[in-house]
């Protein structure tokens, strides 16, 4: 585990917090995350645990189907996710993939080969239909995706605020208070909220937008490192008033 110094963010007494950054299909990092997880859970002692989980789930990797079954299922049997409870919050990525199950025209760009919807269709379709206009594709994959996936997506919560942390797929927008944030800006912000010094009287733990490292701010602390195309998936722990980083 790296280690820093205080945080400007207080966990609740007796709790540890734990977030893991954009996962974007990756199960390979999934697992081997929620194994270092467990592991330093086990070592904690901390009576309560909190795993909350920054979205972006779909996408680019080869596993969405895989990793949005994981997560929604919650923490596994056993005595190493006693006391765990998991929030998942939405992602940008999740939302196009809602907005494409909806109305296909309204998000083809979800199909661009940066946003990386086609890995998700071929997670869940296998091999894609021909003729795969818009309107063959959004019916391959209502059909393909099981209805618990689809109850999860919709589940999803925009932020979670737990003691002196607010926790958030992209960020928020400076000048607005926590409290009144929109979805908009939830999901997708980046400019001006990274580049606001702004106190928002929690500390902000976010992803979205990718960092070779943990990048921490006196208001922020992002941890999307990129794990599709790095391979290095980051969660954030936190106790108290002191926080560090768990990294695959």
């Amino acid at each position: 585990m790296t280690e820093t110094g205080p945080a400007t963010g207080r966990a609740p007494p007796g709790m540890r917090i734990y977030a893991i950054g954009d996962l974007h299909g990756r199960k390979d990092l999934l697992d081997r995350m929620l194994r270092l997880v467990a592991d330093d859970a086990r070592l904690c002692g901390a009576a309560r645990k909190l795993l909350v989980f920054l979205g972006d789930y779909v996408d680019r990797g080869p596993d969405s189907r895989a990793v949005v079954e994981t997560v929604s299922a919650g923490p596994p049997p056993g005595s190493d996710w006693a006391g765990f409870r998991w929030v998942a919050l939405a992602g940008n990525h999740e939302a196009m993939m809602q907005g494409f199950l909806e109305d296909p025209e309204s998000v083809a760009v979800w199909l661009s080969g940066s946003n990386g919807g086609i890995a998700t269709l071929q997670s869940y379709i296998g091999e894609l239909p021909q003729p795969s206009g818009l309107r063959a594709l959004q019916a391959a994959l209502i059909k393909a995706v099981p209805p618990a996936h689809r109850r999860f997506l919709s589940s999803l919560t925009l932020s979670h605020e737990e003691g002196g942390y607010f926790f958030v797929h992209a960020g928020v927008r400076p000048g607005v208070p926590l409290a009144h944030q929109q979805r908009q800006d939830m999901l997708w912000i980046r400019g001006e909220f990274l580049g606001s010094a702004e106190d928002y009287g929690k500390l902000v733990v976010h992803g979205h937008t990718i960092t070779t490292l943990p990048e921490e701010r006196p208001n922020r602390i992002g941890i999307d490192t990129g794990a599709f195309f790095t391979g290095r998936l980051t969660a954030l722990v936190a106790e108290g008033d002191w926080h560090g980083f768990l990294s695959t």
